[in-house]
Formats: structure tokens, C-alpha cells, sequence
């Protein structure tokens, strides 16, 4: 039986290290694969059917840490309540207005009275007590389960610089009237260690991380507002069409086959078909397109877009889940729960980093002592590699970036399945383009008619239109489409499928089709008929015992197709056009939007064989199509781009969806999923860089533990706001 997909909502994590720890944990059990992201503060599990939820959840809270499944959306005011940022910002205030005089106290000496040590010390204690609980808590439950985690460096750091403050004002003599106590950036040994006081690191560290943790939470929730906007898109009520009659209804009480009527300015509230009325409608928040869709009777419409125009009535085809904006929602926010390969370092390093730091700064304290440094100093060093050594900033470094990155592709009409695809687009070097329906419009147009000479052509086109509007064939449609309204009426309508059509037109014998049947017929085809131009289906049409002109029909490239082109070639990519077309429709497309390569005449399954053939003469190739014929070969691809425009087999099987169907969104994913791993790259570069720097710094001695706490949280800020630069991204 098929693995069960099941999401669980963590609770307690604070570091990259928790989410690690109960990663291990699960993946423990028996038939079950975990993922455990620290942003999202969600488990993504795979398990064997004969796995129960409850022994997920168990396992997750023997760690020490809650979970539970995702619960219904929490009303505003609930939410509010539940914001991780509303807490910290009241500890914050508290410990800020406590931490201030005592580091300010601390660190001029020309501000200290006559025991000020003691009044430091007094509002020390709430920074200590009420502002570091957070950090307390976190290792004391890690404790109970056998495990350590940044938290257990900043409370044991915090807690020694506390402990030994104590006991220097209480049993020593830092407590006695008229000391003096001065802030050095770097350590140097003391005399007395019995006089040295650390509050000043005590507050000062316990302040800078909970603001640091504060910035993180808020920036984190920033980092997921593309996905809570999408979310949040959708209409809240609906004027369902019961008869006559019009009722206002909460839109999750609409069902498939409902009509209802959306109102110039009004959001649609759910997928469905145009029945009446004609309008524009925006669909810019889904798909990133600026310019208005025109819409009508038998127009697909999607539910969260605008409608610019005037009144529709639209039977729902799509509801809840079903909805095309439900589907993006899923997408990017199972793409923000996966993992990319370069976070599979950072997990391993932050799995392990705790106890090596413990460690290092054990060893930091018995190698100063040995060498006669002073027992402050070793003190002082021990504790500075405790707060210095955070791996926060290497687990907070790959998911910021994702999930921001994610959300803003889903602003662009781009879906993102999956973190795996940021690493296949670096290497892509070859883009394959299906032709209809991705490079093509997919819709047959007339393109020219061609009168022979003393024919008019404006009476050619009105004739033809008449007798093909009574064909459902494409190319007929493309004609009777072409021709202005009122077409005259027809008679006597024959028709032989694929050959053409023939009828009585205002009492002439109209015949409009192949060469073939027009020949067929006993229409005479002169010298004078002109040729059709490559690529282009020919259509004649003619009467009294002659052929009059040639209409010409073709599938024509999207108007944004070669701007397209060039900015895949731009990226470094070569285009190939694929299509199991003609050899001359192909090459006269491939022309017009400047396409060099093409393979045509293929059968669907002969596709993918082409994109596996490319890939074993060493391309690392990227797949664009639409149908349901280009589903292996997007899946076969080393990525898969496919048109929302197209079929749901083609989007299941690709990597990115592009949701406005214009193919220029190719290149731009393209762009975004390159600078987002970009950005995730630099995140750990900076991470790995700050620790390998700051760690000898203050075992050496020359940290000391209150700017390394600030610099500590400055490294997990700066990872997560540079992650947030790519809201700013462009196409």
C-alpha cells in the first residue's frame, strides 16, 4: 500500500537543533520518513499505512517538544493572541527596561555610586529569571530528555555569568562599599577574581538574544505572508442564484453546480464557467498579469480574481480544496516544508554543534587555568564560547530563503514544488519547448486571405465563414470566427470530415476545404491561386465551378513567445523546439520566435526518448509543456516547467507551474529559483563563517561575552533578512 502523508504542527522548538533532534527521532520509527522545518514549525512525514498519528504525535512529545495536526485557520483576534512575536515583545520591554541601567552602570564607572553593584544586581534578577525563562525552559526540558541545544549554551552561559556574580557580591568582595568596575572589549586577568562581577553580561546577553529572537519571529512571520496573502485572497461571501431569487451565503457553503452572481469590483468567489454576462477580469494576484482577461458565456473564471467589469453569473465547477487557488496554496506550502540538498550539511552540523561547543569551552576553561590565566579569565573565555556558538543562524539559513523565495514565486503565478528544484536549475543548460500550446497560442487562427486576382476578398471570407460555421472542426472555427457578424444564412450543408464543407449560400454552391475536395467537387483551380506560406494550413473556397481563394490558418506563436526566447537565452540556455507537428510548421515556428533547433514529427512517447537522448550526450536539460503527450518527457526532464494553461497530468508531473501560461514566466522562474539558492548559499556561507571566526575569538580570549552574545543574534537577524531580500525580486 501506498506511504500516508501526514502534517504535524511542532511545538517548542527555538533552534535549528530541536528540529534536528526530533527529525532523528521519528525517522527512528519503523515505515516512516520525516522532514522537520524550524520556520514553517511543521513536520512533513511519509508513513506506512499501519503508522497511527497518536504514535507520531508521542514520539514527538517524548522528545520533549508538543505536536498535534493542523487545526482549523484560528479567527484574527485568537491569532492575535497566539503570535509569537506579541509575547516576546512584552519579556522584551520588561528585560530591555531592567538590562539598560545595568549595563550602562557597568560599563561607565564615572556613573557608579555607592552601591550601585547591589541595584544592578537587583534588576538583574527579573532579567535573569523572567527574561531568560524562555532559554531556562528550553534546557531544562532538553535536559530531561538526555539532549542539548543552543538554548543550553545561552543558559548555562547567562546562569555562570549570574552564579558567579553572585557569589563575588555575596561571598566575596565585590559586594563591599566604593568598587569600582570597569567593561573591556577583549579579557585580561584579574587580580582578585573574587571582586569581578558579570551581571552586565548576565542582562546584556539575555536582552541582545531575546531581541535577537524577537527580530527572528518577526521576520519569519514576514518571511510567510506571500502564503498567508494567497490564503487570504478568496472571497468571504457569494450571491448564490436559487431560482430568481439571490441569496447572500459564506462562500464555504457554496457547492459545485451553483450559480451565483459576481458584481462589477467583486472578487469571483470560486472556479466556475461563465453562464452570462461579458466582462474583464484581473487576475494579477494569481498570475502576476497586469492586463485584464476578457471573459464571456462558456469562459472559464477562477475563484480570488476581480471582476473589472460588468454583471457574471457563474456556475461553480471547483470548490474548497478543488479550487485553483487551494491547489497553489498546497504547492508552495509544500515546497516551504522540504529541504533543499545544501541544508543537508547544516542539519548535520547543527545535529552535532551543541555538544562540541560544550566541549570547546570546557577545554577553553582548563587550558586558561592550566596556563595560569586567572580564574576570571578562563571564566570569562568558557563563557563567552558558550553565547558566541549559536547554530541558529545555520538552520534558520536555508528555510528563510526558501520559504520567502517560494512565496514571492507564487505572487508571480510561479509554483515551486519543491526545494530540489533550486538545485536542478543551476546546472540547466538545454530548455526544451513543446510547440503547441507553450510557444503556440494551441488555438487555430485565420492568419490571411488570398483572393485569386478580381476576387474580393472581404466577400471570400464572408462566404467561407458562413459554410464553416456550421462545422465544429478547429480550422473551420478559426474561419467563421474570423469573419464579422451577421453571417448570411446556409442550406444544404454536406460535410466530409478532415476533406471539408459545402452548402447553399444566398442560392450560390459554396465549397470551402483541401485542395482535394474542392477538385473532387468539379471546382476548376487556377494558375492565378496563390501558394500558402510555410507552415500555414491552406483552405480554398470557391463557387460557380471555380476555386476564388486561399484562406490560410495557422496556430501562431504567443505575442510574448520571442521576447521569451531571448530571455532563456539570456540565462545561458539553449532552445529546442519538440513537436510531433510537420517539419515545415515546426521550422516556420521555430523561425518566427528564433528558435535554432528542432525536432518534429515525434510521437508523444517518442518525446521523452528525445529529452532522454539529450541528457546522454551530457545536457542537463529543462522541460516546457502543456499536454498531457508532454508528461513524460517533464517528468523524464532534469526539470519540468508546465503551463497551468494545460492539462493537470502535465502540471502532476512537472517541477515548477506556471500559472499564467505565458512562457516569459519560464525564464523568470528560472531567474528566481537561481538567486533564491543563491541567496540560501550566502546565508550559509555567512553562518559558517561567523562560527568559524567567533568560536577562537573567544576562546583567545578576546570576546567578550556581551558582544558575543550581540553578535550572535546579529548572525541569525542577518541570515533572515537577507533571506527577505527576495521580496524585492523582479521579473
Amino acid at each position: 500500500m501506498a506511504a500516508v502523508r501526514v502534517e504535524l504542527e511542532i511545538g517548542g522548538m527555538t533552534c535549528a537543533a530541536c528540529a534536528a533532534r526530533i527529525e532523528k527521532k521519528l525517522n527512528r520509527m519503523d515505515g516512516v520518513a520525516a522532514s522537520v522545518n524550524f520556520v514553517t514549525e511543521k513536520a512533513s512525514i511519509e508513513a506506512a499505512p499501519g503508522v497511527a498519528v497518536a504514535d507520531l504525535i508521542a514520539t514527538v512529545e517524548r522528545t520533549g517538544y508538543t505536536a498535534r495536526e493542523p487545526a482549523p485557520p484560528q479567527p484574527e483576534a485568537e491569532a492575535a493572541e497566539r503570535d509569537e512575536a506579541s509575547a516576546l515583545r512584552r519579556r522584551l520591554l520588561v528585560t530591555l527596561v531592567c538590562a539598560a541601567p545595568v549595563v550602562v552602570l557597568s560599563m561607565v564607572p564615572a556613573l557608579q555610586f555607592r552601591g550601585w553593584q547591589w541595584l544592578a544586581f537587583a534588576l538583574t534578577c527579573p532579567v535573569v529569571a523572567y527574561g531568560g525563562w524562555p532559554f531556562h525552559r528550553a534546557a531544562f526540558t532538553n535536559l530531561r530528555h538526555g539532549a542539548a541545544t543552543m538554548d543550553t549554551l545561552v543558559s548555562l552561559g547567562t546562569l555562570a555569568a549570574f552564579g558567579w556574580s553572585a557569589w563575588a557580591l555575596f561571598l566575596g568582595t565585590a559586594g563591599m562599599p566604593g568598587m569600582r568596575h570597569s567593561f573591556a572589549f577583549s579579557l585580561s586577568p584579574a587580580d582578585d577574581p573574587s571582586s569581578a562581577l558579570y551581571l552586565e553580561t548576565a542582562a546584556g546577553v539575555t536582552a541582545f538574544l531575546l531581541l535577537g529572537r524577537y527580530l527572528e519571529a518577526r521576520a519569519r512571520r514576514r518571511a510567510g505572508d506571500a502564503l498567508r496573502a494567497l490564503l487570504e485572497l478568496g472571497a468571504r461571501d457569494v450571491t448564490v442564484l436559487r431560482g430568481e431569487r439571490e441569496f447572500r451565503l459564506p462562500v464555504g457553503e457554496l457547492a459545485v453546480g451553483d450559480r451565483f452572481v459576481v458584481r462589477p469590483g467583486e472578487r469571483i468567489a470560486t472556479d466556475g464557467v461563465v453562464e452570462e454576462g461579458d466582462s474583464a477580469v484581473d487576475t494579477a494576484l494569481l498570475t502576476g498579469e497586469s492586463v485584464p482577461v476578457e471573459v464571456g458565456p462558456g469562459s472559464s473564471v477562477t475563484g480570488a480574481t476581480v471582476n473589472c467589469g460588468g454583471r457574471l453569473v457563474v456556475r461553480a465547477t471547483g470548490v474548497g480544496a478543488d479550487t485553483q487557488l487551494a491547489r497553489m496554496a498546497a504547492l508552495v506550502e509544500q515546497a516551504q516544508q522540504g529541504k533543499a540538498a545544501v541544508q543537508r550539511l547544516a542539519d548535520r552540523v547543527s545535529a552535532v554543534f551543541v555538544p562540541v561547543v560544550l566541549l570547546i569551552a570546557v577545554a577553553t576553561l582548563a587550558a586558561w587555568l592550566a596556563v595560569d590565566g586567572g580564574a576570571t579569565r578562563a571564566f570569562t573565555a568558557a563563557v563567552a564560547v558558550l553565547i558566541v556558538a549559536c547554530p541558529c543562524a545555520l538552520g534558520l539559513a536555508t528555510p528563510t530563503a526558501l520559504m520567502v523565495g517560494t512565496g514571492r514565486g507564487a505572487q508571480l503565478g510561479i509554483l515551486i514544488r519543491g526545494p530540489e528544484v533550486l538545485e536542478s536549475t543551476r546546472a540547466v543548460d538545454t530548455v526544451v519547448l513543446d510547440k503547441t500550446g507553450t510557444v503556440t497560442t494551441g488555438r487555430m487562427a485565420l492568419v490571411a486571405v488570398r483572393p485569386v486576382p478580381g476576387q474580393d476578398a472581404d466577400e471570400a471570407l464572408r462566404l467561407a465563414a458562413a459554410v464553416e460555421h456550421a462545422s465544429s472542426h478547429p480550422v473551420a472555427l478559426a474561419v467563421a470566427a474570423a469573419a464579422p457578424a451577421p453571417l448570411p444564412g446556409v442550406e444544404d450543408v454536406r460535410e466530409v470530415p478532415g476533406q471539408g464543407v459545402a452548402a447553399v449560400v444566398e442560392g450560390r454552391q459554396v465549397v470551402v476545404g483541401r485542395p482535394s475536395f474542392l477538385a473532387g467537387r468539379g471546382l476548376e483551380l487556377p494558375r492565378a491561386l496563390p501558394e500558402p506560406a510555410d507552415g500555414h494550413t491552406p483552405v480554398l473556397v470557391g463557387w460557380e465551378g471555380e476555386a476564388r481563394a486561399l484562406l490560410e490558418v495557422a496556430d501562431m506563436p504567443r505575442e510574448t513567445s520571442a521576447e521569451a526566447i531571448r530571455a532563456l537565452r539570456s540565462l545561458g540556455l539553449t532552445p529546442l523546439l519538440l513537436t510531433g507537428d510537420q517539419w515545415s510548421v515546426a521550422e516556420a515556428v521555430a523561425a518566427q520566435v528564433g528558435i535554432d533547433e528542432v525536432v518534429a514529427e515525434v510521437l508523444p512517447e517518442e518525446k521523452a526518448t528525445v529529452v532522454a537522448k539529450l541528457q546522454a550526450e551530457g545536457r542537463v536539460v529543462a522541460m516546457v509543456g502543456d499536454g498531457v503527450n508532454d508528461a513524460a518527457a517533464l517528468a523524464m526532464a532534469d526539470l519540468g516547467l508546465a503551463m497551468s494553461t494545460g492539462t493537470d497530468a502535465a502540471m502532476a508531473a512537472a517541477d515548477l507551474t506556471l500559472v499564467g501560461g505565458d512562457l516569459r514566466a519560464a525564464a523568470t522562474a528560472v531567474r528566481l529559483s537561481r538567486r533564491t539558492l543563491a541567496t540560501i548559499k550566502g546565508n550559509l556561507f555567512w553562518a559558517f563563517g561567523y562560527n568559524a571566526a567567533a568560536v577562537p575569538l573567544a576562546a583567545a580570549g578576546l570576546l567578550n561575552p556581551m558582544l558575543a552574545g550581540a553578535a550572535m543574534a546579529f548572525s541569525s537577524v542577518f541570515v533572515v533578512t537577507n533571506s527577505l531580500r527576495l521580496r524585492r525580486f523582479a521579473p
